[in-house]
């Protein structure tokens, strides 16, 4: 069984960089440390630190272990305070994990019926779509929000659900979205700088498609992973963008923007993607069953 103690002292080496620095932070002799660091090595059968100079390295080994070592002390050190809670009253934890692209005015406007919830702490994480899909999958997230459908995995079975289908609009600062821009749209889109999704968007190929069945060759000003930084850029002057219409109520996604046109027959889709566990979630089922997709 590995000795917690000797992967605790060979976390601490790692961390501060060499054998001294960590014996001064744990208060201990060096050679003591640096015996219990060698009885790990000893007992997962690979060196996991090298000397470089006056301070030590990792090899491929140790930079496996010491990962692991992360996060498991990075759970120990939070387990006290999550004790205290759960002695205290209960928290009801709702992880949630947000694809990069996706509207973040959307997935708030999805998420608001909750927000309401006692007690409720809510940890939400943006990523790409695999990297949130490991998550799930090491039950770190309770539900994953995305623009398309995961792709199933034999050993690990999920269950995507569309949750909402909005509308797409242009819109831009007051000094590129004039009446005369708004009276020529969409060929002013010609003319203007323009700010899109980056490629691996679900939403861009609609938008090019969209673009191409208008006969439009913009000039692409910027392309964004984040909604939310677009319409800054936006707002700041830099070009006219494409925003969900989900989660707007009425207004443009920031102050300083106004609508210049809509982008007609383009939809951005959210589903929801759930594990056979999470799917259990009080909050979760809240939110599958209180959905509907937008008009």
């Amino acid at each position: 069984m590995l000795n917690y103690r000797h992967l605790y002292y060979f976390w601490m080496v790692a961390r501060e960089g060499g054998f001294a620095r960590a014996a001064e932070r744990l208060d201990m002799a060096v050679q003591t440390v640096s015996a219990q660091v060698r009885e790990l090595e000893r007992a997962l059968g690979h060196q996991l630190l090298r000397p470089a100079g006056r301070t030590v390295a990792l090899t491929d080994a140790g930079r496996v272990a010491f990962a692991r070592a992360d996060d498991i002390f990075r759970i120990g050190n939070a387990l006290p305070q999550a004790v205290r809670e759960a002695a205290g009253r209960p928290v009801l934890r709702l992880a949630v994990g947000l694809s990069d692209g996706l509207s973040k005015l959307a997935a708030h406007a999805l998420l608001r019926p909750l927000l309401g919830t006692p007690d409720l702490h809510l940890v939400c994480h943006e990523g790409e779509p695999e990297a949130l899909l490991a998550e799930l999958a090491l039950h770190h997230l309770d539900l994953v929000l995305a623009g398309q459908p995961a792709t199933p995995l034999p050993t690990f079975p999920v269950d995507s659900e569309r949750i909402a289908s909005s509308p797409v609009d242009w819109y831009g600062p007051a000094t590129l979205v004039t009446a005369d821009a708004r009276r020529h749209f969409p060929r002013v889109l010609q003319t203007l700088p323009v700010l899109l999704p980056t490629p691996h968007s679900p939403l861009r190929p609609l938008l090019d498609r969209w673009l191409d069945d208008h006969g439009l060759r913009p000039r692409v000003a910027g392309e964004f992973e984040d909604s939310v930084l677009m319409a800054v850029f936006a707002a700041r002057g830099l070009g006219v963008f494409p925003a969900s219409r989900l989660g707007l109520d009425g207004t443009g996604p920031l102050p300083g923007l106004a609508p210049l046109g809509a982008c007609d027959g383009v939809r951005e889709d959210i589903h929801a993607i759930v594990s056979r566990r999470t799917r259990q979630h009080p909050l979760v089922r809240r939110l599958l069953q209180g959905s509907a997709l937008a008009p």
